[in-house]
C-alpha cells in the first residue's frame, strides 16, 4: 500500500511517499517559502535528488508540482495517482473532538476550520493542504492524524484549568497538548527497546526539543500530562515562544504599555524564547556563542535546562516514579550540550549521565546513562511521518 504523508505548514509543505506496511520511504521532500518568487523545492528518491528555486504561489501549485514529479517518466516513482491508496495529513489541533486517527469527511473539515482561531498558524494551512490533496489524489482515502490526539488520555485533574467551569463546557478551554505524534512514537519505541530488561518500564518522560519544545509524562503507554496547554505557547522555553509566563505580565503590557492583543500574541509566539534572550533562535548559534564566552547565551541555555528540570521533577511526582527519560527531535537528538545540562545534578531522581556516551551521535536508539543509573536515559530519533503512516495503515486495516 502506497501512502502519501503531507505536513502542510503556513508557507511550507513536507511530504513523503511510504510503502506500507514495510515503512519504506520511496520518496521525500519539502517546499518552503511558498508565496515567494524564491520558493525552495526538493524531491529525493533512491535514484535522484532534485533541488530547485522557483516561484510557487500557493499550496495547490506546490502539491501539483509534487504530483507531477511523482509521475515523471524519468524521475517518477509511480505511473498514476491511482496507485496512491491513502493520504495522511498532520493537523496540529483537533480540539477535544478527536482522540484517534480519523477519516476525513465534510464534518471533520468543518471541525478543523472551527479550530483555526485556536491554532491560527497551523490549522488554516492544514485545511488548505487537505482540500488540494482531495483534488489531486481523488481516488485515495484522506485521513487525518491530530497532534493533540495522544494527549486525550490526560485525566481531568491534568487538563482542566482553574477558571469558571462554563469556559470548559461552552468554549472548550482546557489543556490540549501538542507534538503528540512524536511523543507517541518515541514512547512506544522506548518501551519496545526496554522490553528486553526484566524490570517493567511503566513511567516514562519524553522530552521533545526542537524549535518548538514540549515534555510529556507517559504511564503505561498513555499520556497523563504534558507541558503545552490550550495552545503551543506554554511550557518550556522555545526558539521564539516564551513558554510559561505570568498572565499579569501580558495585562501590564496591554494596559500600561499600550500593546494590542495581536501585538502581544506576536510577541509571545514569534519574538520571545531563545530569540528574545540571545538574538538567535537556532540553538546551534546559541551553543557556539556560549562556548565562546557569550554570557547571554550561557544564561539562556541554563534557563532552558532549568525549566526542563522543573518539569521532570513535577512529572516524576505525578507518575509516582521514573523509569526512563527520552530525548528526541532536532535538539534532543543532536545536542549533547543540552542533554548534559538537563541531566547534571539529577542523581536524586536516579538520573546519572554517561558523559562519553552522551557525545556519541547516531541515528539509532541509544542509551546514554551510567550502568548504575536507576533511571534509563535514552535518545530516540523521532519519525512523525512514519508514525502517521502507521496510524493510517491501522485505520484502513480496521
Amino acid at each position: 500500500m502506497k501512502v502519501v504523508i503531507i505536513n502542510s505548514g503556513s508557507s511550507s509543505i513536507k511530504y513523503q511517499l511510504i510503502e506500507m506496511p514495510a515503512g519504506e520511504v520511496i520518496c521525500s521532500g519539502m517546499i518552503d517559502r511558498i508565496g515567494l518568487e524564491t520558493s525552495n523545492f526538493s524531491y529525493v528518491t533512491k535514484a535522484v535528488k532534485v533541488e530547485e528555486i522557483l516561484p510557487i504561489a500557493n499550496h495547490k501549485i506546490g502539491l501539483n508540482k509534487i504530483a507531477q514529479l511523482l509521475m515523471d517518466d524519468e524521475k517518477g516513482v509511480i505511473k498514476s495517482t491511482k496507485e496512491i491508496e491513502a493520504v495522511g495529513h498532520r493537523v496540529v489541533h483537533g480540539g477535544s473532538s478527536f482522540s484517534d486517527t480519523t477519516l476525513i469527511t465534510p464534518e471533520v473539515k468543518e471541525e478543523i476550520r472551527k479550530l483555526c482561531d485556536i491554532a491560527p498558524l497551523h490549522n488554516p494551512a492544514h485545511l488548505e493542504g487537505i482540500i488540494v490533496a482531495e483534488e489531486i489524489f481523488s481516488g485515495a482515502k484522506q485521513i487525518v492524524v491530530f497532534d493533540t490526539a495522544f494527549h486525550q488520555t490526560m485525566p481531568e485533574v491534568a487538563y482542566k484549568y482553574a477558571i469558571p467551569t462554563h469556559f470548559l463546557k461552552e468554549n472548550k478551554l482546557r489543556v490540549y497538548g501538542f507534538h503528540g505524534t512524536s511523543h507517541k512514537y518515541v514512547s512506544e519505541k522506548a518501551i519496545q527497546y526496554l522490553k528486553s530488561e526484566n524490570k517493567p518500564y511503566k513511567n516514562i518522560i519524553t522530552v521533545h526539543l526542537g524549535n518548538g519544545c514540549s515534555i510529556t509524562a507517559v504511564k503505561d503507554g498513555k499520556c497523563i500530562d504534558t507541558s503545552m496547554g490550550f495552545t503551543p505557547i506554554s511550557g518550556l522555553i522555545m526558539g521564539t515562544r516564551s513558554g510559561d509566563i505570568d498572565p499579569s505580565v501580558l495585562f501590564y503590557m496591554m494596559k500600561a504599555l499600550n500593546y494590542t492583543v495581536d501585538e502581544v500574541s506576536t510577541l509571545l509566539q514569534k519574538q520571545s524564547g531563545m530569540l528574545a534572550l540571545t538574538g538567535y533562535s537556532d540553538l546551534r548559534d546559541i551553543e557556539a556563542n556560549a562556548e565562546q564566552g557569550n554570557k547571554e547565551c550561557q544564561l539562556a541555555l541554563a534557563m532552558n535546562a532549568y525549566r526542563i528540570k522543573k518539569y521532570i521533577g513535577s512529572y516524576t511526582a505525578a507518575l509516582n516514579g521514573l523509569d526512563a527519560i527520552v530525548f528526541t527531535a532536532g535538539i534532543g537528538e543532536n545536542s549533547s550540550y543540552i542533554r548534559k545540562l538537563v541531566c547534571t545534578d539529577m542523581e536524586y531522581f536516579g538520573i546519572e549521565l554517561d558523559v562519553p556516551k552522551n557525545e556519541i551521535r547516531s541515528k539509532e536508539i541509544r542509551e546514554i546513562n551510567l550502568p548504575q543509573s536507576k533511571t534509563k536515559i535514552l535518545v530516540v530519533p523521532t519519525n512523525e511521518e512514519i508514525e502517521i503512516a502507521n496510524q493510517v495503515y491501522k485505520l484502513l486495516l480496521n
